[in-house]
């Protein structure tokens, strides 16, 4: 069977956490006794066969362990990916790409992405149903703005990394460097299938510093031990 292989994207500048202004990066930051980084490349190099990370220019030098490749990323999400897919060996075939960010995402959730791509798909994105709800407000300032209607939750969710894809498909999907948020959004836009399967709780982007807290005790009770 030919390989599986993580981008596991680290590049952000992680400006809304508050990191960068010394040129750190936010997912070098320790939750539960590791870094970001740490947990995540962990998960993806158990679940996969090989793991490329793709930092900032500060963070190139290292040192890593569980990484077989480290590139500089691009100047958004999407040129991040592009600069991984640029690592892949020839003979991989599945291509998983993570947030560092979700230190929180387990082997498990790792594995049922591949799967569901190996079972036929061409995608496949762990997801949550939406429990908050939704209010719709076209102009948002400091101080808020006027809500305009209530959006129907239901069908609704909230999609996480990591994101698996046939190679062949993602590729294809970053032809003329598109730009997107999620890798998925390009696959669909493409024509491709992409399925949604359970997602965890314990997967929690951290974004700000409150999300450290949340995702801090979601990982609390794992082994800290080893890392990067």
């Amino acid at each position: 069977m030919a390989r599986t292989w993580a981008l596991v994207l680290a590049a952000g500048a992680g400006t809304r956490f508050g990191a960068g202004a010394d040129g750190a990066s936010k997912v070098m930051v320790s939750v539960a006794g590791r870094s970001m980084v740490a947990w995540s490349v962990e998960a993806a190099g158990v679940a996969c066969d090989g793991v490329t990370l793709v930092v900032a220019p500060s963070m190139v030098g290292g040192p890593y362990t569980g990484v077989d490749v480290i590139v500089e990323g691009g100047g958004t999400r999407s040129g991040s990916v592009r600069a991984g897919l640029g690592t892949l060996p020839d003979d991989v075939d599945v291509v998983v790409c993570h947030d560092a960010a979700r230190p929180g995402a387990s082997v498990g959730l790792f594995e049922r992405v591949i799967a569901a791509v190996r079972g036929g798909v061409d995608a496949a994105v762990p997801a949550l149903p939406v429990s908050d709800t939704l209010k719709r407000v076209p102009e948002w300032g400091d101080s808020g703005g006027v809500v305009a209607g209530t959006v129907d939750r239901s069908g609704l969710f909230g999609v996480q990394t990591p994101q698996a894809f046939r190679r062949e498909v993602l590729v294809a999907a970053h032809a003329g460097e598109p730009e997107a948020t999620d890798d998925a959004a390009l696959v669909e836009a493409a024509g491709g299938t992409v399925m949604a399967v359970p997602g965890d709780a314990a997967a929690h982007k951290v974004t700000t510093a409150a999300d450290l807290v949340v995702v801090e005790a979601l990982l609390g009770g794992l082994d800290s031990g080893g890392g990067l």
